[in-house]
């Protein structure tokens, strides 16, 4: 008998009428979409950190003059 607490009370997904198990599985879907791209974007910012540390030290390093081309 797994439950689900929604607002403090707690509910038998087994006693759950097919629409309100329909709407549990979408609710979970969106839960798990949601995590998954935070991970992403988690993941992408520290790319970007990488990123812009790597540029600051070519930029660092470039002698006077030179221009960086980025296509």
């Amino acid at each position: 008998m797994p439950t689900i607490n929604i607002n403090n009370i707690d509910y038998d997904t087994d006693k759950l009428s097919d629409e309100a198990k329909a709407q549990l599985v979408s609710l979970q879907f969106c839960d798990q979409e949601l995590a998954r791209l935070q991970a992403q974007a988690a993941a992408i910012q520290t790319a970007r950190i990488a990123y812009a540390k790597a540029l600051q030290a070519a930029l660092q390093t470039a002698p006077a003059g030179d221009t960086l081309k980025f296509s």
